[in-house]
């Protein structure tokens, strides 16, 4: 019963067929566009054409017509200063992970930015380091560039120190990325990151964090660890890092564990109590500014007669021979002199950053041996930086209401990554706190993303020196930090596992093997296991027999609800599938289960039947009365001996010669093994069925055949014009 207070609806029309519908009702003409329309249409050119291209190619060109100075320059100066500084420091602690020069980062936050201004389509993310592409990139420089042993036999490694090596490597890699996004972007396939879905993504971003962080260890611990490479090398890097534990440099891990205690307190905060900051407490530059920024206030306290000194780490002053400062309650200035006056380096032997350029590196020819090694692992990298920024580009074009798109991002990235790579930059991507950083200060364009590279150029060009005497434990600390977001994606699984297990399996599955085998084979066998999931659930569906809800026309799954009722002589069966060569055999086995029985082996019985009943009445054993057949014989008919064609068996039960009319629903005399039939018609609902392939077709077609020659009715409905149109064909 229906309740009393529920709407309700009432539909009166006439029943059709589809050849019904057709007669009464006209179609319209269509002009089916073909591939000669497409290729006169893409080169036809006209000045609003010309204009388009122009604007889709230099989006730049778009958002600055409508720039309004007034009311976004200020937020953009602010939020390009804010990300700015945060861009440097990630910079830094990200080029550790590539295994290169830490000045290298700042250039990757300096040099693709510049190009990404003209040809990017998102006006929210900040383009620069990203710790997973640098971590694949290390990966690839261990390889060719190992810690111990000779370097890859590549001719261009001659004369060069271990450091210009890795420094060729990486920017030769980048470079190749950078043609790879180009090239896909040119040819229009920015379609591709649809296959990496988010469960995928997610998956292999916390094992890329795992990576991440057992590379940091060496960092944090202050040990000397060889750089390993290839499948179960983080099982390696742990065996080398738990043999040296005990000599682990205790000033490292106390300057590490306070950094990483401070920067997760207020990192809490500034979720906590976002909506009441104005902008975020920039936490990692005040931990850099700590540990860096005493070396010029001691030199202006204690040097004022003396020459200045050219470096902290050389300073000839110790703590002990400096008295009191007043500094005041400024929490940086008591923690700067951590690394400074106590000269760490020298004293307690911790590995700091050292010195920094103040000046750009000549630009440089990729390598094309290099090219040749790393074009397998340039690949997934150039695929991943993508997935990842176009995935954060995504999220802030829908928030701000703009369209961007995936081939100019490609395009841009791609351009981006070759100019950079000419620079000896590291791969740039974005990372998702120096986006955050950006869009959550203000910025409406990339304006801010211009301005935080002029923020990277003041450091390289004039205040680097100041970032010299940083520990590289504290570039360690804010990197695993900054780990947490990815490593806390692992809570993910028990709802995935409660949600959907394939996808769940696609999580696990691509976490452990790139975790385990390496990040380029862990993608690969995300990929593998997705679309083993498309396949099984295309080709194994959740096919359902469905009954009617007593009180309404709802039709529903059977075993979903009770007291269902169903049609007497009636089966309805749901497929919520398309239908092709893969899943064929499926429907059909799921179809004959959902009525219980097999109708070629139907037909076949009662072809056999049926020539046992004319031979039987040809001999005068059977006969036929008011109530039927009736055998004359007390003898059982035994099985014919004789040998049935299949193909005569297949045909439509022949029932000429006979005087009536066999209903073989009911008793068949003498026991001739004739399986009753308790429907009489059979309705496919293919509202969810959006295609056919010609090897379902044939195949739906022969089994609608055996129904029917079974005196079964079979009725299709909810059927896409397009398939029935090839059906009928």
């Amino acid at each position: 019963m229906l309740r009393a207070s529920a709407q309700k609806y009432s539909v009166n029309r006439a029943l059709y067929s589809e050849d019904e519908f057709r007669e009464e009702h006209a179609k319209g003409f269509r002009k089916h566009t073909t591939l000669l329309d497409h290729l006169i249409h893409y080169f036809t050119c006209t000045s609003e054409r010309a204009k388009s291209a122009a604007v889709s190619l230099l989006p730049v060109i778009g958002w600055m017509k409508i720039y309004s100075i007034r009311e976004w320059l200020l937020s953009d100066i602010v939020s390009g200063v804010s990300t700015g500084l945060v861009a440097v420091l990630q910079g830094l602690a990200f080029s550790l992970l590539a295994s290169i020069s830490t000045w290298y980062g700042l250039y990757a936050a300096f040099f693709p930015v510049i190009i990404y201004f003209f040809l990017g389509s998102s006006r929210h993310i900040s383009v620069g380091s990203f710790p997973v592409l640098s971590l694949m990139v290390g990966a690839v420089v261990t390889r060719l560039v190992p810690d111990e042993g000779p370097p890859a036999n590549i001719t261009a490694f001659e004369g060069l120190t271990r450091e210009e090596q890795r420094t060729l490597v990486s920017a030769s890699l980048t470079f190749l990325v950078g043609l790879f996004q180009l090239g896909m972007g040119l040819l229009q396939v920015g379609f591709i990151v649809m296959y990496l879905s988010d469960t995928l993504i997610s998956g292999f971003t916390n094992a890329a964090a795992v990576h991440i962080l057992v590379s940091q260890l060496k960092f944090i611990l202050g040990l000397t660890v060889p750089g390993f490479s290839g499948p179960f090398s983080i099982i390696y890097t742990l065996k080398s890092v738990f043999t040296q534990i005990t000599s682990s440099n205790v000033h490292d891990v106390v300057t590490a564990s306070v950094v990483m205690v401070v920067v997760l307190a207020v990192k809490e905060i500034n979720d906590r109590f976002k909506s009441k900051l104005p902008v975020p407490i920039p936490i990692e530059v005040v931990m850099k500014v700590s540990n860096a920024s005493l070396r010029p206030l001691l030199r202006l306290s204690y040097c004022r007669d003396r020459p200045p000194l050219r470096g902290a780490l050389h300073s000839p002053y110790k703590m002990h021979q400096l008295s009191p400062l007043s500094f005041g309650k400024e929490k940086t200035i008591i923690a700067c002199g951590v690394s400074y006056a106590f000269n760490f380096r020298d004293n307690h032997g911790v590995d700091v950053v050292g010195k920094i350029p103040n000046t750009f590196e000549a630009p440089m020819a990729p390598d094309l041996e290099v090219f040749e090694m790393a074009a397998v692992d340039a690949f997934p990298i150039a695929i991943v930086g993508f997935a990842v920024a176009f995935a954060v580009a995504k999220v802030y074009s829908v928030k701000h209401d703009y369209v961007i798109d995936g081939n100019q991002e490609l395009i841009a990235f791609g351009a981006s990554n070759i100019f950079g790579g000419s620079f000896k930059s590291l791969a740039a991507s974005t990372a998702l706190s120096r986006s955050a950083v950006q869009e959550s200060t203000g910025g409406k364009t990339q304006i801010a993303g211009l301005l935080s590279a002029i923020i990277v150029l003041v450091v390289i060009l004039g205040i680097g020196f100041l970032l010299e005497p940083l520990p590289k434990s504290v570039l360690g600390a804010v990197v695993i930090v900054n780990l947490k977001g990815m490593l806390m994606q692992v809570a993910k699984v028990p709802y995935l596992w409660k949600k959907d297990r394939p996808d769940c399996i696609v999580w696990i599955g691509t976490c452990l093997a790139a975790t385990f085998l390496g990040l380029d084979i862990g993608l690969a066998v995300g990929l593998g296991l997705e679309l083993l999931t498309v396949v099984f659930r295309a080709q194994f569906p959740r096919c359902s027999v469905l009954a009617n809800i007593p009180g309404t026309d709802i039709y529903r799954d059977r075993k979903d609800y009770i007291n269902m009722h169903e049609p007497e002589g009636v089966k309805v069966f749901k497929i919520p599938s398309p239908i092709f060569f893969a899943n064929i055999d499926f429907f059909r086995d799921k179809l004959k289960d959902a009525v219980g029985f097999n109708p070629l082996r139907i037909l076949r019985k009662r072809n056999k039947a049926m020539r046992k009943i004319k031979k039987m009445l040809n001999k005068g054993t059977l006969t036929l009365t008011d109530s039927g057949l009736k055998g004359t014989s007390l003898m059982l008919i035994q099985e014919d001996q004789d040998d049935y064609s299949l193909e005569d068996l297949d045909q439509p039960v022949d029932y000429s010669d006979l005087p009536i009319q066999i209903n073989w629903s009911a008793e068949i005399p003498l026991n001739l093994g004739v399986p009753p039939v308790y429907i009489h018609s059979l309705i496919l609902d293919f509202s969810a069925v959006s295609f056919l392939d010609i090897s379902a077709l044939e195949g739906l077609k022969a089994t609608l055949k055996e129904f029917i020659r079974i005196d079964v009715e079979v009725y299709i409905v909810g059927c896409d014009q397009q398939i029935n149109a090839q059906a009928a064909a």
